[in-house]
């Protein structure tokens, strides 16, 4: 008899090994039903292990999205304080367009802020920043507003429940009376835009946020050694790590003239940098860096029941991805020291109603680019000089987009075109120290 090839045969002399059996009878074909049956179990076992193994990945991925979006702090009291309000609020003017206010606040409470000052009891905001989407999702435009605006602040709830006053005073006394309900009114009293969400982060949330992108690279144009803001920097292009950059972003007295426009000019520098480093596909196209980015923005965020959730996010985020970052644009409202006191501020006008206008209509705001910030040579005296000249006759270009050309003409043949103005201020194109 033959053997069957790579079957090894007995010793010499005894009988050959029995062939394999494939079924219930000796000498059963290999692809007999045995063999269907015992492929059939091997296929379903398979499929199970491929469904255990999606289902725990699907586990993974969900208990993932629940920790994030568990991570985000809904602020429902501000949403019922701006609900008691709603008849006096303004209208939106442009569908699709959003206004967001951004708030850092400055308060010691919480893990990691104690060592930032003596008064966890209190807190401003440091940073108020308006920022508006168009409709069309093609451009944002961030409006930074200074803290000591003198402005008029409505009477608002406080914490312990009483009321305050309607008073004018300083800015970011509105987030210690009432926080951000407070603020929000505040700031739609002053520039008539419908605030459509708000966000605020404190100081940790911001460090995490930078540590979560691997650092932020600025241009430092002089030495920073500010033992106020903890930080002490040497001069050239630096990635900032998460302490660092709430340094920069903080430290006044030691750089420039010591105003608070020159670090409002840092920060719209910062957040220009920052943008540039989330839209980088280093950050967004790998997830072991979007995880991590993800966790330390949710959070740091306190937002309104509307942003509150990744949907909430993503949708907002999904809006501003493709985005120029040409088009995004900083700049601060138009001010200049304040009449009767110089260490407050004033509006300029008509220049900050004109630019409250436009973006309330969703027009489209231009930007010119203002000088470095840490400049030598400025002190506060140079700076409100340049605010009330520059801001207040800020440059013009022609803007014949009011025309009515339907007929083949203009509707009158005299009539000049309204000059757009260009705002004083920077886009997060790039920094650069050369």
């Amino acid at each position: 008899m033959t053997e069957n090839a790579g079957t090894p045969s007995g010793p010499e002399g005894a009988a050959p090994e029995p062939k394999a059996t494939y079924g219930p009878g000796a000498g059963a074909s290999p692809t007999g039903a045995g063999a269907v049956r015992r492929r059939r179990r091997w296929l379903r076992y398979t499929a199970i292990g491929v469904a255990v193994l999606v289902l725990a990945a699907g586990g993974v991925g969900w208990a993932a999205y629940q920790k994030l979006n568990g991570n985000i702090t809904k602020d429902t009291d501000a949403a019922a304080e701006l609900a008691r309000y709603e008849k006096e609020r303004p209208t939106p003017l442009v569908h699709d367009a959003q206004n967001i206010l951004l708030l850092g606040s400055d308060t010691r409470a919480g893990k990691g802020n104690r060592k930032y000052g003596r008064d966890p009891g209190t807190q401003r905001s440091d940073t108020t920043i308006l920022l508006h989407l168009a409709a069309d999702r093609q451009s944002a435009t961030a409006v930074s507003i200074p803290r000591d605006l003198m402005v008029d602040i409505p009477g608002c709830r406080k914490p312990d429940g009483s009321r305050t006053r309607a008073q004018f005073a300083q800015f970011n006394w509105a987030y210690e009376f009432g926080g951000t309900a407070c603020t929000i009114r505040t700031v739609e009293k002053l520039t008539d835009i419908r605030v459509d969400h708000h966000m605020v982060v404190d100081f940790a949330g911001f460090k995490d946020m930078v540590d979560a992108v691997d650092g932020v690279q600025v241009c430092l144009r002089a030495p920073i050694d500010d033992t106020d803001a903890h930080v002490k920097l040497a001069p050239g292009l630096r990635t900032l790590n998460g302490e660092q950059a709430l340094g920069f972003v903080r430290a006044r007295k030691s750089l420039g003239n010591g105003s608070d426009t020159d670090r409002m000019d840092r920060q719209q520098e910062f957040l220009g940098a920052l943008v540039n480093k989330v839209q980088s596909n280093d950050v967004l196209l790998n997830p072991t860096k979007l995880y991590p980015v993800l966790d330390a923005a949710t959070s740091s965020l306190t937002t309104d029941p509307g942003l509150a959730s990744l949907r909430g996010l993503y949708e907002l985020v999904r809006g501003m991805r493709n985005i120029p970052t040409e088009r995004v644009q900083f700049l601060t409202v138009p001010r200049q020291s304040y009449t009767y006191d110089a260490n407050r501020d004033e509006l300029v006008e008509p220049a900050a109603e004109q630019l409250f206008t436009r973006l309330r209509t969703d027009t489209p705001v231009a930007v010119t680019p203002q000088k470095p910030a840490e400049q030598a040579g400025r002190d506060s005296s140079d700076q409100s000089a340049e605010s009330e000249g520059e801001e207040s006759s800020y440059e013009e270009e022609y803007d014949d987009s009011d025309e009515d050309w339907s007929d083949g003409k203009p509707d009158d043949p005299s009539h000049t075109p309204s000059p757009a103005p260009t705002f004083r201020g920077n886009t997060a194109a790039g920094s650069s120290c050369e």
